[in-house]
């Protein structure tokens, strides 16, 4: 349960931005095909190793999110660094990462339980007092904190949804060679070990958060160049941050 302390400083947070457009963004391949200049124009939510492409598409993400226990073993130094505020979980960040100003521990739900007995996603609608369902993909969380912080339009990039990958899903596995997966050759790769996708559980959660958004007339836009996913409203992201073809904005 969620220390008084905790969930004061995350009470602080909640509606911080009702009313205003975020971009979350995904790790797929996709973000090297487009052009990111407009990230430093907007309020972004990064995820997972989303710093190895700080350099190269030139922004620096206002809130980051990591669920996943094996992400934040990999990563702790550059989360440690990280110049923004963080949404870790309290079981994967512990032993390794400490709640301070800019880090909140938060509770994680792998799934939630229905009056059958069988295993859903889930929706918190206030992460102080719920936490946060995993739902099988770190943007599921990213999705239930941006309600969280009252975000009226989430716009999605660099959810590619599509993976190649050997086992079974949720399988951990060893990556040898560079990693086919995600922006950076070097996310998983080298000998890393990840957590195989489960796309078909992923597509439940999403689903259910694209139902909780519109219920309160909020939006989840999916502006992933060439993206795989059905679930949510499509657009094109130069069309919506009004990009030229010069890659100037309009």
């Amino acid at each position: 349960m969620n220390s008084p302390h905790r969930t004061t400083r995350l009470s602080d947070l909640k509606d911080r931005h009702a009313g205003e457009r975020c971009v979350l963004i995904a790790n797929g391949p996709s973000l090297n095909n487009m052009d990111l200049g407009f990230l430093k124009r907007e309020t972004c939510i990064g995820m997972n190793k989303i710093f190895l492409g700080f350099k190269r598409f030139r922004f620096y993400p206002r809130y980051y999110v990591a669920v996943n226990r094996k992400v934040i073993e990999q990563a702790t130094a550059q989360i440690k660094a990280l110049n923004c505020v963080k949404f870790i979980s309290q079981a994967g960040a512990h032993g390794l990462l400490a709640e301070n100003a800019l880090t909140h521990l938060i509770r994680t739900h792998a799934y939630q339980i229905d009056h059958q007995g069988i295993k859903g996603p889930g929706f918190c609608r206030d992460i102080a007092a719920e936490g946060v369902h995993e739902g099988w993909t770190v943007t599921h969380a990213a999705l239930q904190i941006a309600y969280y912080l009252g975000f009226s339009e989430v716009v999605l990039i660099g959810l590619d949804h599509r993976y190649q990958y050997s086992g079974a899903p949720n399988e951990a596995r060893v990556l040898d060679g560079p990693d086919p997966n995600h922006f950076s050759p070097a996310y998983f790769g080298g000998g890393q070990t990840w957590d195989n996708p489960d796309l078909a559980h992923s597509e439940e959660s999403y689903r259910l958060a694209r139902a909780e958004y519109e219920r309160v007339g909020r939006r989840i836009l999916d502006a992933t160049l060439d993206g795989a996913c059905a679930v949510f409203e499509k657009a094109d992201y130069r069309q919506l941050f009004r990009i030229a073809a010069s890659g100037a904005v309009a």
